[in-house]
C-alpha cells in the first residue's frame, strides 16, 4: 500500500481512533502504518475520545514533509488551538498511572460485551450470519439473509423499543448484501445489550419481508 502511494504521489489516511478499543482477547496490536514509512505519504490521525469521553474532545494527527506543514496551516486556520485547559487535562491523564488502567478496564469490558451480544444473536437470531468477530472497536456487523429490507427491519426495531443502524451508508460502494450496525457500547450493563436482542428477535418476526 506504501509503494502504490509514494508511486501514485498519492497520501494515505491512517484512521487509528479505534486501536485505544482493542478487546481483551486480541493479542499483539499491528504496528501503525505510519511507523513504516520512510517517505511521508501516510498521515495518520488518531483520538483520546472514544476511550475517554464524548466530551474530551482531543485528537491527533502525525504527518511528515510538506503535507504536514499544509495540514498544520489549515489546522490554524480552521481550529487555530485545542483550548488550554483541555490540553491539561489531555496532558494530565495520558501521564497518570491510572491512564494504562483504565485502557485494560475499557478493553475487558468491551470484550465482555462483545461476547453477550454475539451469545444473544447465536441464540436468538441464527438468521444472521456474522462472519467476522471483532477483536477491536464497539460493533458487530451481521449480513441479513437475501432479500431482506434493512429500513423495513430497522423501522420494526424502533417499534420494538430497539435502535439498530442499517448498514448500506457505511460502505464506500453498493454493498454486497443488506447488513445490520449493532452497537454494544452505549449500554449500561450487558443486560441491555440482551434485552435489545430479544427486542430484534421481536422486530425481525415483524418485519414485512
Amino acid at each position: 500500500m506504501l509503494r502504490i502511494a509514494r508511486e501514485a504521489g498519492a497520501f494515505v489516511v491512517e484512521d487509528d481512533f479505534v486501536r485505544r478499543l482493542v478487546h481483551e482477547d486480541a493479542g499483539p496490536l499491528p504496528r501503525p502504518l505510519a511507523a513504516d514509512d520512510p517517505d511521508g505519504v501516510v498521515v495518520h490521525v488518531c483520538s483520546l475520545t472514544k476511550a475517554t469521553s464524548p466530551s474530551f474532545r482531543v485528537s491527533a494527527l502525525a504527518a511528515r514533509g510538506p503535507v504536514l506543514e499544509r495540514l498544520r496551516a489549515i489546522q490554524i486556520v480552521d481550529t487555530f488551538f485545542v483550548p488550554r485547559p483541555l490540553q491539561e487535562a489531555a496532558l494530565e491523564l495520558v501521564g497518570s498511572p491510572a491512564w494504562p488502567r483504565h485502557l485494560r478496564a475499557v478493553s475487558a469490558e468491551l470484550k465482555a460485551r462483545r461476547d453477550a451480544m454475539t451469545s444473544a444473536l447465536a441464540l436468538r437470531l441464527p438468521e444472521l450470519a456474522l462472519a467476522h468477530v471483532p477483536s477491536g472497536g464497539y460493533h458487530l456487523w451481521p449480513r441479513l439473509p437475501d432479500g431482506t429490507d434493512e429500513a423495513a427491519l430497522v423501522a420494526a426495531g424502533l417499534r420494538a423499543g430497539v435502535a439498530i443502524t442499517p448498514g448500506r451508508p457505511y460502505f464506500s460502494a453498493e454493498p454486497p448484501a443488506a447488513h445490520l450496525r449493532l452497537s454494544f457500547a452505549a449500554v449500561a450493563t450487558t443486560q441491555e445489550i440482551t434485552d435489545g436482542v430479544r427486542r430484534l428477535r421481536r422486530a425481525w418476526d415483524e418485519a414485512p419481508g
